[in-house]
């Protein structure tokens, strides 16, 4: 079958009208067997530790599974994919930067917050600073960070079963997304983290199956020629042989792509949900391992999408990709059918829902114990509250926020979902990474710097995007027929994440308060040495 044939085959039926019946069926099926998973290994999720962080019971490789599960998600698979088969280099700055960005957290980060916490980021900055505003100011990152990436994993599962049972209305595209965050909030109330662990290990080692196996195929098809490849991409991508050079997406405006790549570097050691899966592990030395298995389970899963991404413009088309339900995030599941047909589309649309949905699960359980730990037990109940109401709390709110994403899902469905996750990357690293190694590093840091840094990042980039031409002023904009955006860039990362520094280093410098140097002297001590760092039962 020529390319050319596959391209107008696959834009006059969108790919998935073949066999909707199967590839609902390989979707159900996958759903109730994870379910069923889930459901085993939670019994027993009672206490704090269990549900919040698993009693630390896993290993370094396999909490290094999990983490390279957590974040190889809609945005890895569905989102860099399409951006490298509808724009080619351009679409791969995203793995770039996101495989370097692990390095933030193996050599600064990762170690120093195991042995320094419990739960959240709340308790590191609580260890030696007052703790309710502290608390209420981490909550608070931590819920609209997780919300923002929400948004992206949601809009990424509701295109993805539109794309499965060829759903072109908005409103069927909205139940679609209803249906899916429902199925997501399951998982968190069932499984909690261990549960939730668990599914990443699965969908992980899955996902990294399928993307290899689909590139050895890819690869071979094309003679183990990776120029071949490369040629016919540019023979049926609008773009044309453009998308081999950089500038398809950033070449008019240079500041966004630094913009971008600040967001990418910074942001991924500073999501709220990346953080909180360094409690899963028993010590500091299961942390490294983590982080490195995370590491090269990354660069692996990264050439493959740079093999699928021209691929699938190679042997579909960049139009019919942008056109099908879902747009760029559809060129995965596209190349699918037209190498596979039904059946391989249905394993790989099973498997990129099952990377959604464990992250987002992930996501959901991380603002859910923000709030229930860091507002309700030890700020309501000034740390008195009983384990099983602290974890009823953290469940209501699971709830909650599956509810909001759904709104926000539906708003943003048909955006990259790379590209809205790299606003979320941006938030965290804009409110989190300066108040973390300004807590970690600098013993002068106190609560007015944790404050200003935090609300500064938050405030500084929630402003710069909701007047940006993310929100306004464009055609690819939330809002397209209205223009009151006033800042250039689509992310505003250059500046809400020195900003961010900035203002918590003067806030520091002029606060009259001096924390308690004996509670600073053990932090210290216990962040190198990991002394008195257990979980607690």
């Amino acid at each position: 079958m020529t390319g050319a044939h596959v391209l107008n085959m696959a834009a006059s039926t969108t790919a998935v009208g073949a066999n909707p019946v199967l590839n609902l069926g390989m979707f159900i099926g996958f759903v109730a067997v994870t379910l069923y998973i889930v459901h085993r290994v939670s019994s027993g999720n009672t206490t704090t530790s269990s549900y919040y962080a698993a009693g630390g019971e896993f290993t370094g490789g396999q909490n290094g599974i999990a983490l390279s599960g957590d974040f190889l998600s809609a945005a890895s698979f569905l989102g860099i994919a399409g951006g490298i088969a509808v724009h080619g280099y351009d679409g791969f700055v995203y793995s770039v930067g996101w495989v370097v960005a692990w390095l933030v957290g193996l050599l600064l980060i990762g170690e120093m917050l195991r042995n320094t916490g419990r739960f959240t980021m709340g308790d590191v900055l609580a260890y030696r600073m007052r703790q309710r505003p502290v608390r209420v100011a981490a909550a608070a990152s931590t819920l609209l960070i997780s919300y923002f990436y929400l948004l992206a994993q949601i809009a990424g599962a509701g295109g993805l079963v539109s794309l499965l049972l060829n759903i072109t209305s908005k409103l069927g595209q909205s139940l679609a997304i209803v249906v899916a965050g429902a199925i997501m909030i399951l998982y968190v109330l069932i499984g909690g983290m261990k549960g939730t662990t668990w599914v990443q290990i699965i969908k992980a080692t899955l996902l990294l199956l399928c993307m290899a196996l689909i590139t050895v195929f890819l690869l071979g098809r094309f003679g183990f020629d990776l120029s071949d490849i490369l040629g016919q991409a540019v023979q049926h991508n609008s773009l044309g042989a453009a998308i081999l050079t950089p500038g398809t997406l950033y070449g008019k405006n240079e500041l966004d792509f630094v913009s971008l790549a600040l967001a990418l570097v910074l942001g991924i050691c500073s999501l709220p949900h990346v953080l909180m899966r360094f409690y899963t592990v028993p010590n500091a030395k299961h942390v490294r391992r983590s982080l490195v298995w995370a590491i090269w389970s990354m660069v692996g899963f990264y050439f493959c999408t740079l093999v699928v991404g021209y691929s699938a413009t190679a042997l579909v088309g960049s139009d019919a990709i942008v056109h099908a339900p879902g747009g760029e995030n559809s060129a995965a599941p596209l190349l699918a059918y037209a190498i596979g047909g039904s059946v391989l589309l249905g394993l790989v649309s099973a498997v990129a829902f099952a990377t959604i949905l464990a992250v987002v699960a992930g996501l959901t359980l991380t603002a859910s114990v923000s709030f229930a730990h860091d507002v309700y037990a030890s700020i309501l109940k000034r740390g008195l509250a009983e384990p099983r109401k602290e974890v009823r709390v953290a469940r209501l709110t699971a709830v909650t926020m599956g509810v909001l994403a759904i709104f926000g899902g539906i708003l943003v469905n048909g955006r990259n979902v790379a590209f809205l996750v790299a606003l979320a990357l941006a938030l965290a690293a804009s409110a989190n990474l300066s108040t973390l190694l300004y807590s970690l590093f600098w013993k002068r840091f106190n609560t007015p710097g944790a404050l200003a840094s935090i609300y500064s990042g938050l405030g500084s980039c929630m402003l710069l995007i909701i007047f940006s031409p993310v929100v306004s002023g464009a055609s690819t904009s939330i809002f397209p027929n209205e223009d009151f955006h006033w800042f250039p860039l689509s992310n505003p990362g250059i500046v809400s994440i020195p900003l961010s520094f900035v203002c918590g280093w003067v806030a520091t410098m002029l606060g009259s308060r001096r924390e308690n140097p004996a509670k600073q002297t053990e932090m210290e001590v216990r962040a190198l040495t990991g002394i008195g760092s257990g979980l607690p039962s």
